[in-house]
């Protein structure tokens, strides 16, 4: 009777033992998963591509704001102990999507996740990387919160400046689209053979170059009112200070400063030979188009017959799309890591190329433990 009663529960304590090995080896065997902390539709869509190249499914959560907009965020299944990937695509409203991403990463600290890591292929304030006058280094304060809200490491792609990976405390994978924009360039721009590779500033010109060497073309570079005035900023070390009664301008009895002359911009030039060539500007970001416009106008007086943009990011803000269709731009080519699908509606001329596939084998990589090397091959310094 003893034995009887025995056997069946040391088979039932072994049937508990082998489903517990089961789930844990399931566990094991992917040991990460993908989310999406954006809350609107047109921002998952890259997630979506991210996973199908990865043969997952998207993890179960629910982002939204509540009437008061506030986000919420929640997490409908067990992350402890893996390594999870947020995706977050930047919409226009960058501040909620900034929001959405630092609740998601604190909800999946708290739920005991192993590593966070987070996908952001257009980093938002990157722009903001540089003291200006009385402002602030907001890119840094950004790094400082997605830190504390328990980010472990960051994918992105084709940083503003890529001096911005100091401002982070933990690793952050600065990846490239030109290989991507270089083969559009060679598959999809007839006689590229005849084309130019243009910097619309001088700021711009290392990028240029590097487009140039690789694709063997010539390189041309415009100078003066249309150049980006960002370098121009003043930050207020050159401004005297204020005059007081029997003092000099320095503060010091006998020392005089001497006056910082103006800058004063030339009238726009184009250093190169853009005639009877297809013009291609290159550049990371593509926002307010006035400059592009202005730039893609004096190309047309100088001689250059068909006019491209490549960036990495499109976000086309403002009057962005019809500014390009009524100007003489005759295609702007642009990566998905801004979802742009409204602009592509009001401007046929709007292109994309899909980045999915480098960000994919980069989560891949990642969690794998394999060398990044791969992703960088034939990456120069300057891109």
């Amino acid at each position: 009777k003893f034995k009887k009663v025995l056997t069946p529960y040391k088979s039932r304590l072994s049937f508990s033992k082998l489903s517990y090995s089961h789930s844990t080896m399931n566990i094991s065997k992917s040991g990460y998963r993908v989310f999406s902390a954006n809350s609107t539709t047109a921002c998952t869509e890259l997630a979506k591509k991210i996973t199908e190249r990865l043969g997952v499914d998207l993890g179960k959560s629910v982002v939204y704001q509540e009437s008061n907009r506030e986000t919420r965020v929640d997490v409908k299944e067990s992350v402890r102990g893996q390594d999870i990937f947020i995706i977050q695509t930047i919409p226009r409203d960058v501040n909620t999507a900034i929001m959405e991403l630092l609740v998601m990463a604190y909800a999946l600290k708290t739920n005991c996740a192993k590593n966070i890591i987070g996908v952001i292929p257009y980093f938002p304030y990157s722009k903001q990387c540089k003291m200006r006058k009385r402002g602030s280094i907001v890119c840094k304060l950004l790094a400082s919160m997605l830190a504390k809200a328990g980010l472990t490491h960051i994918i992105t792609m084709d940083l503003h400046q890529k001096e911005i990976q100091g401002f982070f405390s933990f690793p952050v994978d600065n990846l490239r689209a030109s290989p991507f924009l270089l083969q559009y360039i060679q598959e999809e721009i007839p006689d590229y053979r005849n084309a130019i590779i243009v910097a619309k500033s001088p700021s711009a010109a290392k990028r240029a170059q590097s487009y140039a060497e690789r694709l063997r073309l010539g390189l041309a570079v415009m100078h003066g009112e249309a150049q980006c005035s960002e370098s121009d900023m003043a930050d207020g070390r050159h401004s005297p200070p204020p005059m007081s009664s029997g003092r000099t301008t320095s503060g010091h009895p006998g020392l005089e400063l001497p006056l910082m002359m103006a800058k004063e911009k030339p009238p726009i030039t184009v250093v190169g030979d853009v005639g009877g060539r297809i013009a291609i500007i290159v550049d990371d970001i593509i926002d307010d188009v006035e400059d592009f416009v202005a730039a893609a106008e004096i190309l047309k007086e100088r001689g250059a017959y068909k006019i491209y943009i490549m960036a990495t990011h499109g976000l086309l803000s403002a009057e962005a799309p019809r500014l390009i269709e009524e100007s003489a731009i005759d295609e702007v080519v642009v990566t998905n890591t801004v979802p742009h699908e409204v602009q592509k509606l009001q401007c046929p001329k709007i292109k994309t190329v899909d980045v999915s596939m480098i960000l994919a084998e980069a989560i891949r990589r990642i969690h794998n433990g394999e060398s990044m090397a791969y992703l960088f091959r034939n990456i120069t310094v300057d891109d």
